[in-house]
């Protein structure tokens, strides 16, 4: 119920639409009941049942007192104008009211759109946030295509099978209480009969509910693990091709698949058996209130006329669609609920990274960035060890060592990507987390080995993240990332898709566009983790360059794969299994003969 409760809460936002969609839906019943109301004294009055009433009742804001009044005016019809003008004037009533109910029925479905896309819209805005804020870490412990399959999927389903049937958790109780109403005040011991049989039906759903939420929770991980090997088989083509691994893939897809299927057809065997089970069930509660209504009619006394119990059964039969609804509404919100947990699981995920109340701005830096005694531990391991590091402005500060060392990790905790287990990292003499997260990050930019384009133009991806950006700006940032001569003989110039991740680019051009965004955000730390290892020689040499020209009067850490890119380094810091091991210019660490210079001999004799 709370997961329900919560996923409503949504909807809040719209509550004058909820309003006018409920006063639509009141304006529907009564108009109904107004319908079948008439067929009582049209049914006596036209066969001759009661006598015509020539004396005017009171009219009072009760069934017997409108229903005595309506006796009175279609008798004053049959006595100045006849039974068939009297049939005519039914008729039209009936017509009219008909008009009226379908037009509130109408309003009531025009109004409920915005609700129910407006709420899933929030829900959908909520989940891609979270997404957006949730710390690296999370990413590495969860799928992508779990997380997809939770973004369009599941939200889809709370659409389908929420979200359409909020209406009807709204209109269909009010539709039963109304038309019981009326049934109690025709006869109440009818009614009350009615009233002891249907729990039967009530406690029978609810149990083939509660099956339902359960294999629905199953559904939905089933297509998570679909949607996830569907990811990495895109994302790893090459290499399926590559190695030949393609019936590999297809076996394990195709088994996932049926696994998926399997699970599919139990919810829908059990979600398509609530209708006719529910209809059943409800034809065996007409033929018993038949029965039981009946004994009352035929009686030497009858309890209720004929022409009541007609109108009564009339009624009694349009508490069975809305009632029919509800259960089968009943079904697929257990079934949407299943999709509403996953949903929350990743808005209540926890944000590791969280910015401190009253956190400090911070515009520039000024002095240096100091690592005080840090570790960090992902899991179980330990990634970096009591690491003590300075990086002053203005200075070159390289970091080297064998992969898995722990150079990234260190480059990743000055934006916050994460955040230390223990120890601090001070930046002006303040511990970065006193900062705002958005203005710590602005102060740096990154150029990765892996250059994260999209699938834009050249112009959108340079002034990525930036607004009221002149052509001429974005033009000069590509000048000194030697990236401007290519640009220009695009297609379109800098008006040109580059396709998903820059696919229509070289691996150069992809680096030298990300180094142009990096220019253009003119940071004041400059952040480069291995950006010219995966490169040709003409391209690391054209990258180097630009590198070289945005690294001038700027503080930089450099992740070095290549030593040769950064021997003028004012600083290289030797990292072995998350430790300093040695730390000094090139020259004084190849006079040291440690771990430096064998691994400039490795990369010399390679």
């Amino acid at each position: 119920m709370k997961k329900l409760s919560r996923t409503l809460a949504y909807a809040l936002p719209y509550w004058a639409a909820a309003v006018m969609n409920i006063i639509s839906n009141l304006l529907t019943i009564f108009f109904s009941l107004f319908s079948f109301a008439l067929l009582i004294p049209f049914l006596n009055l036209l066969f001759g049942i009661n006598k015509l009433v020539t004396e005017r009742p009171t009219l009072h804001f009760e069934t017997h007192s409108i229903l005595n009044f309506l006796n009175y005016y279609i008798s004053q019809i049959i006595i100045h104008s006849g039974k068939i003008q009297a049939l005519i004037f039914i008729c039209l009533i009936i017509l009219a009211s008909f008009l009226f109910r379908n037009l509130g029925r109408f309003f009531a479905m025009y109004f409920i759109a915005s609700v129910r896309t407006g709420a899933i819209r929030g829900i959908r805005n909520d989940v891609y946030t979270k997404m957006l804020v949730l710390p690296l870490s999370f990413y590495t412990k969860n799928k992508k295509g779990d997380l997809l399959s939770r973004i369009t999927t599941d939200v889809q389903e709370v659409e389908t099978s929420i979200m359409n049937y909020i209406e009807i958790i709204i209109r269909d109780p009010i539709t039963i209480i109304a038309y019981l109403a009326f049934m109690i005040s025709m006869s109440a011991k009818l009614t009350l009969f009615v009233l002891a049989v249907l729990p039967v039906t009530g406690i029978i759903i609810g149990l083939i509910g509660k099956s339902l939420r359960r294999r629905s929770t199953d559904v939905q991980q089933r297509f998570a693990r679909l949607l996830a090997i569907i990811e990495e088989s895109i994302s790893g083509l090459r290499i399926i091709k590559g190695f030949n691994a393609i019936s590999f893939f297809d076996s394990k897809f195709r088994a996932e698949n049926l696994a998926y299927q399997k699970k599919q057809v139990k919810v829908y065997r059990r979600r398509d058996l609530s209708s006719p089970l529910s209809e059943f069930l409800s034809s065996l509660v007409i033929v018993v209130v038949l029965w039981f209504g009946g004994k009352m009619v035929l009686a030497s006394h009858p309890e209720i006329q004929a022409a009541d119990f007609i109108t009564y059964i009339v009624v009694f039969s349009q508490i069975i669609p809305p009632a029919k609804s509800f259960t089968q509404g009943f079904y697929n919100i257990q079934k949407g609920l299943a999709s509403a947990e996953r949903i929350f699981e990743v808005i209540d995920a926890e944000e590791v990274i969280e910015e401190k109340p009253g956190a400090l701005p911070i515009q520039h830096f000024e002095k240096e960035i100091r690592f005080e005694h840090v570790f960090f531990k992902y899991e179980k391991e330990n990634i970096l060890k009591d690491v003590n590091l300075i990086i002053p402005k203005g200075k070159m500060i390289a970091l080297v060592g064998e992969s898995g060392g722990g150079k990234s990790t260190i480059a990743d905790l000055l934006p916050r990507f994460y955040d230390a287990s223990r120890g601090r990292i001070l930046l002006d003499g303040h511990d970065l987390r006193d900062y705002r997260i958005n203005d710590l990050r602005k102060l740096m930019g990154i150029v990765s080995q892996e250059s994260v384009l999209f699938n834009d133009t050249v112009f959108n991806n340079i002034a990525f993240g930036m607004s009221d950006v002149s052509y001429e700006d974005v033009e000069r940032a590509a000048m000194i990332a030697n990236a401007h001569n290519f640009i220009l003989k695009m297609e379109k110039g800098y008006e040109t898709n580059i396709g998903d991740r820059g696919v229509k680019l070289s691996g150069g051009q992809r680096q030298r566009i990300s180094i142009a965004r990096a220019v253009l955000a003119n940071p004041d730390i400059l952040i480069l983790d291995e950006a010219t290892s995966s490169l040709d020689t003409e391209a690391e040499r054209l990258v180097q360059d630009a590198l070289s020209k945005i690294m001038k009067g700027r503080t930089t850490l450099v992740i070095a794969h290549r030593l040769s890119t950064i021997q003028h380094a004012d600083e290289i810091v030797v990292i072995q299994k998350g430790q300093i091991v040695e730390r000094g210019t090139h020259q004084q660490l190849m006079t040291l003969a440690g771990v430096y210079k064998r691994l400039q001999q490795l990369q010399t004799f390679n």
